[in-house]
């Protein structure tokens, strides 16, 4: 089999002739740069209901054009994206293609050796969000991880990262390594996907380095507003929800609602004890199953006129904790793996302000910013 590597310098040449059409292109659209070196080869998918060609999903038209899909590997929500946040995704068929589905969410995050025994090529492609404990890029360090081990080629098709106009948070202290955060990187780590990939192989994060080959977006600008055609996940239903998530998602763990279970997730949140005129009631419904204080009425703040964030917001966070009237059990066990630390629940219960919080992770951003800047691509 021929090695991505040995063939960067012709796919290069294709992608300046590419560019001379000046318009934003995603790497999935840029079909003349990756089907050379799937002919011949047996093909594996890593998508879900973002992994598009316009109107057209991209394991449908690999098969429209020969190519050999012999499997797909669905992460977190699916396949086609439909499954709740943390629920188990079992390995099945996938009625529209007749492909197996092999689930990289529930006991098994990880592809095993068996599973890549008849795969030649692992595409990657799934729109992420930019956010450390959004887990798709934690699926994409076990699929390295585990093409590096088999020998099989992987290629990423590089997508936006709608969050990738700022870096903020604390960076992951890795005795708090898991599914929900990986690395030591902080919670908004302005990077795509593709830039992330090489930053896993370059900082040597798993054992060995994959064969791998980011196919990148033309005329792709970072600080460009990116607005998300399909929804990456159930409760992230438009751009204010994907804006808002790196912030609200710390409220996942404590007593706070996100507003999972209503129409506007991660839109507003709130709590039975928060003091407010604005409330919304948490129903169990498709995405949002047994949601937080389900079927109780929850007051708190209507965060729909919300201006783009630029930072994360903690303010929210301190407030709901100063009002909540058991302190003791307004964190659960869950906060420390979102943040990646102990420190920030500790800050918070001490009384500091966002500000000197803030200030505390400064240096750590800037030794990040210096890290990241071997991979950046745009």
């Amino acid at each position: 089999m021929v090695k991505i590597t040995q063939i960067i310098a012709l796919l290069f040449c294709c992608l300046q002739f590419a560019c001379v059409e000046a318009q934003f292109r995603l790497g999935a659209e840029q079909t003349q740069l990756y089907l050379p070196m799937l002919e011949a080869q047996k093909v594996a998918v890593v998508g879900n209901q973002t992994s598009m060609i316009g109107n057209t999903h991209l394991v449908d038209s690999l098969l429209a054009l020969g190519v050999e899909v012999v499997k797909v590997f669905s992460p977190e929500h699916g396949f086609r994206g439909t499954a709740d946040a943390g629920a188990k995704v079992l390995d099945g068929i996938d009625e529209r293609t007749g492909l197996p589905i092999v689930s990289l969410y529930g006991k098994n995050k990880k592809p095993f050796p068996e599973h890549l025994e008849d795969v030649d090529v692992i595409l990657f492609d799934i729109q992420d969000v930019g956010a450390r404990f959004y887990t798709y890029i934690s699926t994409l360090h076990y699929v390295m991880e585990a093409a590096a081990e088999n020998e099989v080629s992987l290629v990423v098709l590089d997508r936006p990262n709608p969050n990738g106009h700022y870096v903020d948070g604390p960076v992951l202290d890795t005795a708090f390594s898991s599914f929900v955060g990986m690395h030591p990187i902080p919670i908004v780590h302005g990077m795509t996907i593709g830039e992330y990939a090489q930053m896993i192989n370059g900082e040597e994060w798993i054992s060995s380095p994959c064969d791998l080959l980011v196919v990148s977006m033309i005329f792709y600008q970072r600080q460009s507003p990116y607005s998300l055609p399909i929804k990456p996940s159930p409760n992230l239903p438009n751009d204010l929800a994907v804006n808002l998530y790196p912030s609200l998602c710390l409220f996942e763990g404590t007593t706070v609602s996100v507003g999972r279970g209503t129409e506007n997730p991660f839109q507003h949140f709130g709590a039975p004890y928060l003091k407010s005129d604005y409330n919304f009631t948490p129903v169990s419904g498709p995405g949002s199953k047994y949601p937080k204080h389900e079927n109780t009425v929850c007051y708190g703040v209507d965060l729909r006129q919300e201006i783009s964030l630029t930072e994360l917001n903690l303010d929210w966070l301190i407030d709901a904790y100063n009002q909540a009237p058991e302190k003791e059990h307004f964190f659960n066990n869950f906060f420390d793996k979102l943040t990646g630390t102990d420190e920030l629940k500790e800050q918070i219960i001490a009384g500091k302000s966002a500000q000197e919080i803030k200030k505390g992770w400064e240096k750590d951003l800037v030794n990040f910013s210096e890290m990241r800047r071997a991979y950046l691509l745009y």
